[in-house]
Parts: structure tokens; sequence; C-alpha cells
């Protein structure tokens, strides 16, 4: 009997499962003192606070820019409204840190004199606490969603600038030395030699860049606005109703979750052309 129990690759999701269930009965037991729910929640409650808000009432989500509004979304529970300004503020920073990191870091890695000038402010500017920018950027962009990608283009940025600059140090001076010597010129390096190596950095932190651009989004929506599954939280917070705190961090984690498979399938299939481990000895 323990045989088949024993924790293996066959029974890994059972003992997942139990793990899982384990924490749910000791949660709901401990929760059971009145003084003891009112700091850590109910597991039942909060479940059903999951519930209705994935099935209660309905919402509506205004598509525009500025004072402009160009379409209404319409949604069967409010809550979706709220994830998919998460998601979008999200995609936005991820998107925009992305293409600043990629082309900076390009930029400082093929120019020393560039790099060498501005070394101590891009080590000053990374060494900052990002949170301390979300009260500038909610007085520059206002509580929409724009404040909320700047913080969370702040934290994408600097992974990507330093993978990418790295990527390019990296390129190996015989490659380098062959191109040249087949008659590339500078246009040319960039594009078959300098942004393929700098690329393949960029895919091997895309769980971290996405997982930083969903933390900046959430974590500007807790210090202020009006929409997202952080303002939800917060609001939870005000009336001290902390089943609705730990319903938005389930919500919240869920949805982390469902972004890094997506991440892990965007990634394997964009990295196709590189050999997996082991290969290259075998070459």
């Amino acid at each position: 009997m323990w045989k088949l129990l024993k924790p293996s690759h066959k029974n890994l999701r059972f003992w997942q499962l139990l793990v899982l269930v384990v924490v749910l009965a000791v949660w709901h037991i401990a929760t059971r003192n009145e003084q003891t729910a009112f700091f850590f929640g109910e597991p039942l409650k909060v479940a059903v606070r999951i519930w209705q808000w994935f099935t209660v009432g309905s919402g509506s989500l205004e598509v525009g820019f500025g004072d402009t509004t160009f379409f209404t979304l319409n949604f069967p529970a409010e809550i979706y409204s709220h994830l998919l300004v998460t998601l979008t503020e999200t995609v936005l920073a991820f998107g925009i840190g992305t293409v600043l990191g990629l082309g900076i870091g390009l930029w400082l890695a093929l120019s020393p004199l560039a790099s060498a000038i501005l070394d101590p402010y891009v080590k000053a500017a990374n060494s900052m606490p990002r949170v301390i920018l979300a009260p500038i950027f909610a007085m520059w962009f206002g509580l929409g969603i724009w404040s909320k990608v700047a913080l969370a283009v702040t934290l994408v940025f600097f992974i990507v600038f330093f993978n990418v600059y790295q990527g390019v140090k990296e390129v190996s001076p015989v490659v380098l030395a062959n191109a040249r010597m087949l008659g590339a010129n500078a246009r040319q390096l960039l594009r078959t030699v300098y942004l393929p190596s700098a690329t393949s950095w960029v895919f091997s932190s895309l769980h971290t860049s996405i997982g930083l651009a969903f933390v900046g989004a959430v974590v500007g929506e807790y210090l202020g606005s009006a929409r997202g599954v952080g303002y939800l939280i917060l609001q939870a917070e005000g009336s001290f109703d902390i089943n609705t705190v730990f319903a938005g961090i389930v919500v919240l984690t869920a949805f982390a979750l469902v972004l890094d498979v997506a991440v892990g399938v965007i990634e394997k299939r964009l990295m196709k052309w590189q050999p997996k481990s082991g290969e290259t000895e075998k070459m």
C-alpha cells in the first residue's frame, strides 16, 4: 500500500492536491474561533465571495482615451471588468517595458561611450524603490490605467534591459569575426548576430518580466485606482472585510498562474529553434 502512495512522478498530482486539502483543512479548523477568523478569514466564506463575484450581478467597462469613450463592454459579472483592467495594464506594461529595454539595452551595449556616461544613472535608477514612484505617476497620469502601466514599466524595463545588455556582450568574438569576414556591415550584424543573441536572453526572462508587470499593475491599483482587482482588495481592507481580501488574493494568484502558463506556451513556440538541453553535447 505504501509503495502505491509513496511520492513519485506517477502520483505527483495526488500529493499536490493532498497538500492543498491539508492546508485548507487546517485553515478551516484554525478559524472556527471568531477572533482568529477576523484576522485570517474563513475558507468557506472566501469561496462564497469568489462564487458571488463570478455569478452575481453585472458589470461594464468604458473603453476610450481621456474624456472620449469609444465603446462600452458589458460583462455577466463585475469581476470580469476588473480583471480586464488588470490584464490590460499588465500586457501594456510588459510590451512597453520590453520594447524600451530591448532598444536601450542594444544601444548602450553597442555604444561603450554612452554606456560609460550613463552607467551610474542606470544603476541609481535600478536601485530606486519603484513603489515611491506611484504617487508621482498618479499625479502625472491620474488614477486611470496609465499610472499603473508606468509603474509596471519601471519594473519590467530593467529586467529586459540587463538581459539584453548581457546578451549582446556575450556574443562570441569568433561569430563576429566570421560575419565581418563574410562582408556583413553594421546593420547586418545588428539584424543577424546581435538581435538574435539579445532576443534569446529576453525570452529567458519572459516569466520574470510578465510576473513583474502583473505585480506592478496590482500594486498600482492598490495604491490608488478606481478599477482593477487591486482596487477591490483595497476597498475590502478599508472595511476590515478579511474574507474579501483573501478572495482577491486567490483570484489574483489564479490569474497569475494562467498568465504564467500562457507565457510558457508562447515561449515554447518562439524558442523552437533553440536546441534542448543536452542536444549540443551530442552534436
